[in-house]
């Protein structure tokens, strides 16, 4: 057992051992389906929280001849319920590189991929003494000759292997590792010694110089995770599971947690949802191990559209973005959809692939997005308006129509274009931006079908002793116009389990004079 090659299985080990691992083990399953095929280069890239590292940990206790993992894996999917449990159980050569670890504690980064190559030449050494393994001999070379004279394979995981691009180093080690990657992932002559390569990182195989030396790679992503889609992170159904064993509110978790989808299923933030459970608090974890300065730093380059893109996410809607521009560098950006492509890659945004939009996923990611802008030129009166939201919703309870009139009105100047002002859709992201505070409070759902047609937005309440509230947008038509069609299309029987206070809250806009009146009416249901 070594610390390269062929490692025990203690990293797994540890992880089980704090009694909140989720059974994640059926992803190995997926992965034999690759292993000794033409598939078997793969890339899997996540945000951070998401789990990588865990994954590569499992990986390598169940595959390394450095362990028995028998033992560890029993009481788990892949050991109950998967028939080919025992087939590739410790049965290869494993390398394990962790290059974040690597990098960072590497006393001179220059020396960084010679001191790597040398570290795991001397396991091989050691390991197999009766193959004349050369201290000229590149590691690609090394596993050649293993390859040749013992027809012993192997298993290479990388994890972290974008930490150089996301470092952005010079040029002269960003080179020499290029030249590692393609020693042993692009060489024909080694490709029969190589069962599986699994690279794990945050952004997919770089597309301008590591493309060539990777193409070979099948990418698994953000933008698309195939059929590893429910290993990304948490599903529904194990996060109900775990609210129900720790007593937390599974609602509560989804706004705060969930929001990213692939192949229709919906994927929370592993670890912010067992911090969650652990500290028996919701909380705004993700900004502990990250900083919302990656957000502030990407849309500070503001190029055409990204603004009003980026404030109708904030207003809860979806933007089209080209994921194929982006080019999974760090630098270099030419578009905003290279800028959005990235920010799905870091986890700031979600995806989903079939209709080619993006948003802003749940609250905690929210909540970074409106501290990136309060650092950012050109963003200064959206996150006043966003600041003053509680305000708003306060004027709303207390019915003075004139104080919502003056905020919708400024809100609606200035968040939105003059090209896109008269557009209804604008109008209704400057009202769901005036209101974000809201969120808070309430569950809103847009153009939900109600009575006799569909409520522009419905406010439904989760917090007890606030009213409910349902919204009508009218354009070149009176607030009262917009009132009566609440009452005359019975939009409030969508609320028929709903018992409280209920607001009516008529706003209208002249698109002429660019004016906006309010009137608001209250009943109890």
């Amino acid at each position: 057992m070594g610390i390269y090659l062929n490692p025990g299985n203690e990293n797994f080990a540890k992880t089980i051992r704090t009694g909140r691992y989720v059974d994640k083990t059926m992803m190995i399953s997926e992965v034999n389906k690759l292993v000794d095929t033409e598939n078997q280069y793969i890339c899997m890239s996540r945000p951070r929280r998401f789990g990588k590292t865990i994954a590569g940990n499992m990986l390598c206790a169940y595959y390394s001849k450095g362990c028995d993992s028998r033992e560890l894996f029993r009481p788990y999917n892949i050991a109950t319920k998967y028939a080919g449990f025992d087939e590739k159980l410790n049965k290869y050569n494993v390398i394990c590189i962790d290059m974040n670890s690597e990098y960072q504690s590497a006393e001179k980064k220059d020396g960084l991929i010679k001191d790597i190559t040398g570290y795991v030449k001397d396991e091989l050494r050691q390991e197999f003494t009766d193959v004349d393994l050369l201290e000229e001999d590149s590691l690609a070379r090394c596993l050649l000759k293993i390859y040749a004279k013992k027809k012993e394979t192997f298993i290479i995981i990388i994890d972290e292997y974008d930490c150089l691009v996301r470092e952005r180093v010079g040029h002269v080690l960003f080179d020499e590792y290029l030249e590692f990657l393609n020693g042993l992932f692009k060489s024909n002559a080694l490709k029969p010694a190589i069962s599986l390569a699994y690279l794990t990182g945050i952004l997919p195989v770089v597309r301008d110089k590591v493309q060539s030396k990777l193409n070979n790679f099948d990418e698994y992503t953000m933008v698309s995770m195939g059929e590893f889609a429910e290993y990304v992170g948490f599903t529904e159904a194990e996060v109900k599971k775990l609210c129900g064993e720790y007593g937390m509110d599974f609602e509560e978790c989804r706004r705060w947690y969930d929001g990213y989808r692939q192949k229709g299923i919906e994927i929370y933030s592993p670890e912010s949802v067992m911090k969650s459970m652990k500290n028996k608090d919701f909380g705004n974890y993700w900004g502990k191990t990250s900083s919302y300065e990656a957000i502030s730093d990407l849309i500070r380059m503001n190029f055409e559209g990204t603004r009003d893109d980026v404030i109708r996410m904030l207003a809860g809607g979806a933007v089209n973005v080209d994921v194929d521009m982006y080019l999974n560098t760090m630098n270099d950006f030419k578009t905003k959809d290279e800028v959005f492509t990235c920010l799905i890659h870091l986890g700031y945004l979600a995806y989903l692939k079939e209709d080619g939009t993006c948003w802003v996923p749940n609250k905690e990611v929210r909540m970074e997005w409106l501290r990136s802008i309060s650092t950012v030129d050109g963003y200064e009166e959206t996150d006043r308006i966003v600041k003053e939201s509680k305000r708003l919703l306060e004027y709303t309870w207390e019915g003075d129509r004139e104080a919502v009139a003056r905020a919708l009105h400024n809100s609606h100047i200035n968040v939105t274009s003059n090209r896109s002002f008269n557009n209804e859709d604008a109008l209704q992201s400057a009202i769901y931006l005036s209101y974000i505070y809201a969120l808070n409070k309430y569950t809103v759902v847009k153009e939900m079908t109600a009575g006799k047609g569909f409520a522009d937005l419905t406010y439904i309440p989760f917090v007890p002793d606030i009213p409910a509230m349902i919204v009508e947008l009218k354009r070149k038509h009176s607030p009262e116009s917009a009132l009566d069609q609440i009452r005359r299309k019975e939009y409030f029987r969508s609320l028929d389990k709903y018992s409280g206070s209920l607001l009516f809250i008529g706003i209208s806009y002249d698109p002429e004079d660019k004016t906006h009146s309010c009137r608001i009416e209250r009943f109890v249901k």
